[in-house]
């Protein structure tokens, strides 16, 4: 079938959740956390500072940080207020000892997302960062780099200037991936699995003609050119001015 005669609704290709762990408890860090989330399919790394987090969110960004308030450098939750007011787009679920209510008042007034008492239940944990990362990642889709968004059904591409412009269901799979994460790169290989049912029979040129294609028809169609750039060897980035 083609793309063009597809009619089923396009669901949202989701890459793995990257999150980072601050906890400077090491054994429930390294030997409990860590590895029980990447076995559950998450992205993740860990730290036991608080100290210079932006900085380091800034050079590695993340969907989701889980942040211990308890940090012997800093105070876990004006690490949060300062997280919430640099980054909105941030997830933050706070994990901690103190599970008082005042506490956690306190935490989801600072910004958190979801506040956690230990010991948690790794599959509360999971949960939890699976429920946040499809609300934050519904919201990025909705709104798309540079104002540019995808129609609820996946089947239009709307224009800052309000224009639109019907898509294929490839293209609307390609659109949603790169809308999931504005201003990264998108690896061709996590493209190409989203497209195909065996990548090893996927030409690579082939994705490499769907860009140009849809980036051509943008622009013949809406007279506007869409922020899609290639990325050489890596993949692709769909820039946002956000």
């Amino acid at each position: 079938m083609s793309d063009e005669a597809a009619t089923e609704p396009v669901s949202p290709v989701s890459l793995p959740l990257r999150v980072l762990l601050v906890e400077d408890d090491e054994l429930l860090s390294q030997h409990v956390l860590l590895p029980r989330l990447r076995q559950l399919g998450f992205e993740v790394e860990a730290t036991a500072q608080g100290a210079g987090l932006e900085a380091r969110l800034a050079q590695r960004p993340v969907d989701i940080v889980v942040l211990d308030v308890g940090l012997p450098d800093r105070d876990g939750f004006e690490a949060a207020r300062q997280l919430r007011s640099r980054a909105a787009e941030l997830g933050i679920v706070m994990l901690t000892a103190r599970g008082k209510v005042r506490d956690r008042v306190r935490g989801l007034s600072e910004g958190a997302d979801a506040y956690l008492s230990k010991p948690v239940d790794i599959d509360v944990l999971a949960a939890t960062l699976y429920s946040l990362g499809r609300r934050l990642r519904a919201t990025a889709a909705r709104t798309g780099g540079a104002g540019w968004r995808l129609d609820a059904g996946g089947w239009c591409l709307l224009s800052p200037a309000g224009k639109t412009v019907a898509l294929t269901r490839t293209e609307s799979r390609i659109l949603a991936m790169l809308m999931e994460r504005p201003n990264q790169v998108v690896p061709r290989e996590a493209l190409i699995e989203a497209l195909a049912a065996n990548v090893y029979d996927f030409d690579p040129h082939r994705l490499e003609s769907l860009v140009h294609r849809l980036r051509k028809k943008v622009g013949k169609v809406l007279g506007e050119t869409l922020p899609l750039n290639t990325v050489h060897r890596e993949g692709y980035v769909l820039l946002s001015s956000a």
